[in-house]
């Protein structure tokens, strides 16, 4: 018979089914045994025969039954078993209570055994609804004329500079994992004028906070023929309201199972850096420095939620001295940079970059860094390269903020942080 999944019974009462999938939980109430199915579609409640020897949780098995009504049974379904076979029963106990998993219960223990706590409907429904953010970042890219590009991670220096960096030993030479596809997907600009790219970065910063990953989903864009990054903004704005809508209609269930408070995608209003700062020293009382650290962006969220009811608030016209030596350079000490916060957490940095080779050479020089480090980059810049601009989104603390997630480390499979490298 073929398989039928747990999604697929409303529709099936009074009909014999075949089910596969691993054992969730089981009770025995005397005279008979309830157990819970699980498959990737969901849960259903067996009954089975008191004669039948159950395993422990989490041994892979195949039913056979017949579908039932019963209001009191997960979904208001069960399903009389009839055959059971096991296809490979558990070896021991699971460390994991799966059915009684919580967000803030043993949030380590969560983590040392993440291949059995994945299981759990929490934390595979956080995947599901990222998986549906990158699937619609992808697509309305697509629709757009992006073109999806694939970048060295193994890389001869840092794409920003800087020492967070995680050195590798490359045959004869030194490499480094690479900290962000930025200078290749600028170089691409002049192939494609528009493209995007959805891969691991790699950053060597001591954080052991809830926001801060060692190797996080990067989701970069970069495209040709700007104005100004005002132009940047706008595409991000669109596509942001994109992902969301793709998520909210391919993983409504999941998003209800997560209690996730949809955001207000009307409006994503634009605060230049230098107004930020007054509103942070003046209105809220907060000392801060040219860039702005996790409490000084928690209080402008909280901010523009009060002043304005949005969850997203682009801030602009960053200071040279907090942008990398590809921002745009204003003159005045500002450049065309901006961050996205996204309730109170920056979820993307971006901006318009230099697109002229003198002026890279000399912000390079400026930054402290060895223009003869980067030649391979510089290079392009003698060909022509247009206006450009983009940005990168965390797909990690977007998820995480979307779902109110209390750590970022939830929303990845196997999150590598200063002191986890496995499993």
């Amino acid at each position: 018979m073929e398989r039928t999944l747990v999604s697929e019974l409303s529709g099936m009462v009074g009909k014999t089914v075949t089910l596969q999938g691993w054992l969730h939980w089981k009770r025995d109430l005397g005279g008979i045994q309830f157990a819970l199915l699980r498959d990737r579609s969901g849960i259903v409640q067996l009954v089975v025969e008191k004669d039948v020897d159950l395993p422990i949780a989490e041994s892979a098995m195949e039913v056979r039954g017949q579908v039932v009504q019963n209001a009191k049974a997960p979904g208001g379904l069960e399903v009389l078993a009839q055959e059971l076979q096991f296809l490979a029963r558990a070896l021991e106990p699971s460390p994991i209570e799966i059915p009684k998993e919580e967000w803030r219960a043993n949030p380590e223990t969560l983590l040392e055994y993440r291949y059995v706590s994945l299981r759990g409907e929490k934390a595979r429904a956080t995947l599901k609804v990222q998986a549906a953010l990158v699937r619609g970042f992808r697509q309305y890219l697509d629709a757009q004329g992006f073109t999806e590009i694939f970048t060295p991670k193994i890389v001869s220096a840092g794409a920003e500079g800087g020492s967070n960096l995680f050195p590798i030993d490359y045959f004869e030479q030194r490499a480094y994992l690479a900290q962000s596809p930025q200078l290749y997907k600028q170089i691409m600009v002049g192939v494609y004028e528009r493209v995007y790219e959805v891969a691991p970065v790699f950053r060597a910063e001591q954080h052991a906070t809830s926001r801060h990953l060692n190797e996080y989903l990067s989701l970069d864009v970069e495209m040709g023929f700007i104005r100004d990054e005002n132009e940047v903004m706008d595409l991000e704005e669109n596509l942001l309201r994109a992902m969301l809508e793709e998520a909210r209609r391919s993983v409504s269930s999941e998003l209800e199972l997560l209690g996730a408070e949809w955001p207000n995608l009307t409006e994503m209003p634009r605060l230049e850096h230098a107004e930020a700062r007054r509103i942070l020293r003046e209105e809220l009382s907060m000392p801060v420095g040219q860039d702005f650290n996790e409490e000084a962006e928690r209080a402008l969220g909280a901010w523009a939620k009060e002043r304005w009811g949005v969850d997203f608030l682009f801030v602009s016209k960053y200071p040279e001295v907090a942008r990398p030596f590809y921002a745009y350079p204003e003159g005045d000490g500002r450049t065309r940079g901006f961050d996205l916060l996204f309730r109170g957490l920056e979820i993307t940095s971006g901006g318009q970059r230099v697109h002229e080779h003198r002026m890279l050479v000399e912000q390079l020089e400026k930054k402290g860094n060895d223009p003869a480090n980067f030649a391979g980059y510089l290079e392009v810049f003698k060909f022509g390269m247009p206006p450009h601009g983009g940005f990168a989104i965390g797909a990690e603390r977007l998820t995480q903020k979307l779902l109110g997630l209390p750590n970022v480390r939830y929303a990845r499979a196997f999150p590598r942080d200063r002191h986890r490298l496995t499993p």
